[in-house]
């Protein structure tokens, strides 16, 4: 599989700074959720490209941890 762009940004984060990453990324997965429950969104995609990227977020930090 190739390497995608954001692998790329997530490996050169800190522990601390991949820790806000997905902390902002929760809050606008929460706020896109609470929008498309009241109306539709126009871009109904980005729910889960913002899950993914939580993920993969989620996968740099553990690996940092396991390797520190």
């Amino acid at each position: 599989m190739a390497k995608k762009k954001d692998d790329v940004q997530f490996s050169e984060l800190t522990k601390e700074e991949l820790q806000v990453k997905v902390a902002e990324a929760r809050e606008k997965l929460f706020h896109l959720k609470f929008q498309n429950t009241t109306a539709p969104l126009k871009n109904p995609r980005e729910i889960r490209t913002t899950r993914r990227s939580i993920a993969r977020a989620l996968t740099f930090l553990r690996q940092k941890g396991v390797s520190a």
